[in-house]
């Protein structure tokens, strides 16, 4: 699909158009090859410019090719699996050409949809430059956001734990985990991507830019400060999950291997004297059955508070 946006004046709102214009923005979501096609031969950008946003496994990049400037960065979003938050990335292709600014994506997010309904103080399709500048640093916001709401479910996480250590609890620890493995991975990406572009010649025409940048440069450092710190708490909390298990396993086979000792004495008492011999003792007692009773019970008693002492009970 794409979308049309263009700023008429300094100040009017950001409208959506029907045509391509000079100034303009195209948001490509998803598009078809003849949508690529159009927006290639309307705009000059190369075909492969285009295509490399859509390609789940493109790392960030900065390409350049004649008055063309690619600019690919990895983009946080929430998804909604099994009744559980989880996060990923995918890759945005921004393009700074001479006649626009085009954008493109496999999925729509709403860090596009901010700029497109007007939500975006001081946003100017015709600004090229400072509509890259206000968009990396609303991804570096955005990462930091997502990353706040994992810290937060975590902290749920880790009380449930203390109530039940259930395999779906479990499971959502790991997926936030992996979710942290893909944040920290695209931020490291962007990091070298944004020093690279302190040395473009769009970043060097206005100074205001250039602090601008070092802005989202400072808050990709800390998202990615903070992915590694919920890494290292989500880490410790696995590893004590499993020891929690590992413990819990150990308790019950300590249980189980006790109570079998407490059964088996009885039962060698027991089987010793229902023996078909004839001279087994108490055997022509009248009170010899109740005798050997009490001998399996006493034997019981005393084994069961052997074990109490020494804690296997």
């Amino acid at each position: 699909m794409i979308f049309l946006y263009k700023t008429p004046t300094e100040f009017a709102n950001v409208k959506k158009i029907e045509t391509i214009e000079y100034g303009c923005w195209i948001n490509m979501i998803d598009p078809s090859e003849q949508e690529l096609l159009l927006v290639s031969k309307k705009t000059g950008v190369p075909l492969e410019f285009l295509n490399a946003a859509l390609d789940e496994e493109e790392t960030s990049r900065i390409d350049v090719e004649d008055n063309n400037i690619l600019l690919i960065v990895d983009i946080p979003f929430a998804e909604m699996e099994e009744n559980s938050l989880t996060y990923d990335t995918y890759p945005l292709g921004i393009i700074y050409c001479d006649f626009c600014l085009i954008t493109i994506c496999l999925k729509n997010s709403k860090l596009l949809t901010d700029f497109s309904e007007g939500k975006i103080k001081s946003f100017y399709t015709y600004k090229r430059s400072r509509f890259i500048l206000q968009l990396l640093f609303r991804i570096a916001s955005y990462y930091l956001t997502c990353l706040r709401q994992i810290g937060k479910k975590s902290l749920m996480l880790q009380k449930s734990l203390h109530k039940s250590m259930s395999n779906k609890v479990l499971m959502q620890l790991l997926s936030l985990q992996n979710s942290l493995v893909y944040f920290s991975t695209s931020l490291k990406s962007n990091e070298a991507t944004l020093e690279k572009m302190l040395k473009l010649t769009i970043m060097q025409k206005y100074e205001e830019d250039k602090d601008v940048l070092e802005d989202v440069i400072i808050e990709n450092k800390q998202a990615l400060e903070m992915t590694s710190i919920y890494t290292n708490i989500l880490n410790t909390t696995m590893d004590a999950s499993a020891n929690m298990i590992s413990n819990n396993l150990n308790q019950v086979m300590k249980l189980l291997a006790s109570i079998t000792i407490v059964i088996s004495i009885p039962n060698m008492i027991s089987g010793i004297f229902g023996m078909n011999l004839i001279s087994l003792p108490l055997q022509k007692d009248p009170f010899g059955f109740l005798k050997v009773l009490s001998l399996i019970g006493l034997t019981a008693v005393l084994t069961t508070i052997m074990l109490r002492k020494k804690k296997m009970l």
